[in-house]
């Protein structure tokens, strides 16, 4: 099964995530940076002496699709590296991918995720 795995996290965790999970064999992935809210409410900050609301916190967006690598392993390295217990650590998301083409070589499926020597 190919797997699609997105996790929305603190951006300044990114470098610790990114360690972690290519030590368990991730070597692609796609990074976004984002803002958004959900149960993580506005903070105050104040910028040259003015009060700042901002309601929509940074975070980053990784994705990856993966289909060696077990999504359980994924999930198990995200928490370790992203828990903090605090309101804001994030998301994680799973989903089936159900056809994955690889332009170049127009390999499918669990194919078009590696680089084999042609």
């Amino acid at each position: 099964m190919i797997s699609k795995v997105t996790i929305i996290t603190r951006r300044e965790k990114f470098d610790e995530l990114k360690e972690a999970l290519h030590a368990i064999g991730i070597t692609g992935m796609t990074i976004t940076l984002v803002e958004g809210s959900g149960v993580q409410k506005a903070s105050i900050r104040y910028y040259r002496g003015v009060k700042e609301e901002i309601r929509l916190m940074p975070k980053i967006k990784i994705e990856m699709i993966v289909s060696a690598v077990p999504v359980q392993d994924i999930i198990d390295t995200s928490l370790k590296v992203l828990q903090t217990g605090e309101m804001g650590d994030g998301k994680i998301f799973v989903s089936e991918e159900l056809r994955v083409v690889k332009i170049r070589t127009g390999d499918e499926g669990a194919a078009a995720l590696v680089d084999a020597e042609e």
